[in-house]
């Protein structure tokens, strides 16, 4: 083959084109390489081959063929627009942002026009804006002045619209704020002949799922029994499914893609994705080590992979985890390290979360005034926040904030507000915080069927810190009410599964409201030796290589202050006084010995 010529290496690829008739994406490959000059039938067989190879998965695979597709393309028009869906490929799921970057200006090189105003140009400068420091509204402005001017017809099968509209819904929520919602909704109804039904149930269950979300699930349901292996269809189902917690429904393929990400046969953006979508699961689901490692692996892809705008998802798991259990030093840290970054660039959503770290944090720490204060930023009291999700799992924590802090009509306001959206339609587990609230906030006797009610929902090894919590609640209200026997058994029951979770602060909490009613407090309740985080071991580490804390910071997108403080921290845990002594110590915890 290397003595052949061109015209010999030519004329091989046609004939093996011929005789792959059956196998259209190694024919279309073939004649692309057989092609002697531009030619549209062979270009727009490689835009479909490249569409089969991003529907398996291969969005390398995918831009490769795309990009040769614009190559052969006779029309500049059309050349650019292969270039720009290329470009959007690349953004939105190869994990080779300088490349994207790359072919977006070559689309605009070669036609200015359809460069610049192709919906597919329009979702990948979008998507290079906001991961290389830009802000959400000019990111949101710039994609829905494309959608607004595009000549569609809001058509349901154009492939460029419904990926800009997918995009838009991530923009909208990342922005936080319910009016940017207002288009997203008027484009997404005069799709014709009907909005596709993915597309469709995630404006409903991830936009204001509290008011919306219930009439969406039995669809969602349909398109979680045949999720199938498409990359892309397995994280969009996984966002349709955060908000009613359904993730743990085919947790299995959500797996199965951080399983083909690890071997680099999956898109990086969906390899992220569905890390972010599985630490969430397990953290509702009290695996909160394993949330806490996979949200580290999601870090070090945002850092290799120069996805810096998806970092804070990542560091929101690490605030939850450590905030619950009792490391409200580095809960705090990661969740102002969120806010510095979100408050600049409008990212309103990404500061929720935080705060939503913030108040577990400060829950756990009996700081109830704090804990009322970030609360209520999700959601003012006596209001459940539309288009802000994630106010629904903030309810709980800002019902006992406000009783604790003497806010009682407050705590009785937002538990009404609770009631009367449809929340507790989406999933047994918010239906356990609204029942819980309106619990905690009826007197005497009459809480007690509520709390029984709360208990009795199905599902309570999928949720357990919340039915723990429920449990120390209803304990600590029949322990005032002199039912002590009722009292010991709920708490004995919180106090074993706070112990099991690691929850350490609450584990504690318990055990003095088990003294208090005279029961003693097992062994197994006293606090046993101290040990590092998962993120505390990951600077431990990184920092025994002889990396400054600047370089470590770098890695896991964090301040070097932030660093510096986290070791300080450290040293203490591991019976040492400097960095020069972490080698040996993490040899000693490796080894089982803490010292």
């Amino acid at each position: 083959m290397e003595l052949a010529t061109a015209s010999d290496r030519r004329r091989a690829h046609q004939a093996l084109a011929d005789v792959l008739t059956d196998q259209p994406e190694r024919r279309a490959w073939h004649l692309g390489e057989a092609a002697v000059g531009p030619d549209e039938t062979v270009a727009a067989l490689l835009e479909e081959a490249a569409r089969r190879r991003l529907r398996r998965g291969d969005a390398l695979g995918a831009v490769t063929a795309m990009t040769r597709a614009a190559g052969l393309s006779p029309a500049p028009a059309d050349e650019s627009r292969r270039l720009a869906e290329a470009a959007y490929v690349g953004a939105d799921s190869g994990g080779e942002l300088e490349d994207a970057s790359r072919l977006l200006a070559g689309a605009r090189l070669v036609h200015p026009t359809t460069g610049r105003e192709s919906l597919h140009a329009a979702a990948a400068s979008a998507f290079l804006l906001i991961n290389k420091d830009g802000d959400i509204a000019t990111a949101y402005q710039l994609l829905v002045g494309a959608i607004e001017a595009g000549q569609h017809g809001y058509d349901a099968c154009d492939p460029a619209l419904i990926e800009a509209l997918h995009l838009l819904v991530l923009l909208c929520w990342y922005g936080g704020d319910a009016k940017m919602w207002q288009p997203l909704t008027t484009f997404v109804n005069r799709l014709t002949p009907q909005p596709p039904e993915l597309l469709w149930v995630i404006t409903q269950t991830f936009g204001d799922p509290a008011r919306t979300g219930p009439k969406a699930l039995p669809r969602l349901a349909e398109l979680i029994a045949t999720v199938g292996d498409d990359p892309t269809r397995v994280v969009r189902i996984g966002t349709a499914s955060v908000f009613p917690d359904r993730l743990a429904d085919f947790r299995w393929a959500t797996h199965r893609l951080v399983e083909q990400g690890r071997t680099g046969t999956a898109p990086v953006r969906r390899h992220l994705g569905a890390l972010m979508h599985l630490g969430l699961d397990y953290f509702h689901l009290g695996r909160w080590n394993d949330a806490a490692q996979l949200a580290a692996e999601g870090l070090t892809l945002c850092r290799d992979h120069d996805y810096r705008f998806y970092a804070w998802y990542f560091q929101y798991i690490q605030a939850a985890v450590a905030g619950v259990q009792g490391d409200s030093h580095t809960s705090a840290a990661l969740s102002e390290e969120i806010i510095r970054w979100a408050l600049p660039r409008g990212a309103h959503g990404a500061r929720y979360f935080a705060c939503h770290a913030r108040a577990l944090a400060a829950l756990g720490s009996n700081d109830y005034e704090t804990a009322y204060q970030h609360a209520s930023t999700l959601s003012e009291p006596g209001t459940i926040a539309p288009y802000v999700p994630i106010a629904m799992w903030g309810t709980m924590d800002l019902v006992e904030a406000a009783i604790r802090t003497g806010r009682d009509e407050q705590a009785t306001a937002h538990t009404a507000a609770m009631r009367a959206t449809n929340m507790a339609e989406l999933s047994p587990r918010l239906e356990l915080l609204v029942t819980a609230s309106e619990a905690l906030t009826t007197p005497g006797q009459a809480a007690v069927p509520l709390f029984e009610h709360a208990l009795s929902l199905p599902g309570a090894e999928h949720r357990p810190f919340d039915t723990a919590r429920v449990r120390l609640y209803y304990g600590e209200r029949l322990r005032r009410s002199r039912a002590t026997t009722e009292a010991r058994e709920q708490l004995t029951q919180a106090l074993e599964i706070f112990q099991r979770l690691g929850a350490k602060p609450w584990t504690t909490r318990t055990a003095a409201e088990l003294r208090a009613s005279g029961h003693t407090t097992p062994a197994a309740a006293r606090p046993g030796p101290i040990a590092l985080t998962a993120q505390e071991l990951q600077i431990a580490t990184l920092a025994a290589t002889g990396l400054t804390n600047k370089q470590i910071g770098e890695r896991l997108f964090l301040s070097h202050r932030t660093i510096g403080t986290h070791l300080y921290q450290i040293y203490p845990k591991l019976g040492i006084a400097s960095r020069a002594a972490l080698r040996d110590a993490l040899s000693r915890l490796e080894a089982g010995d803490g010292g």
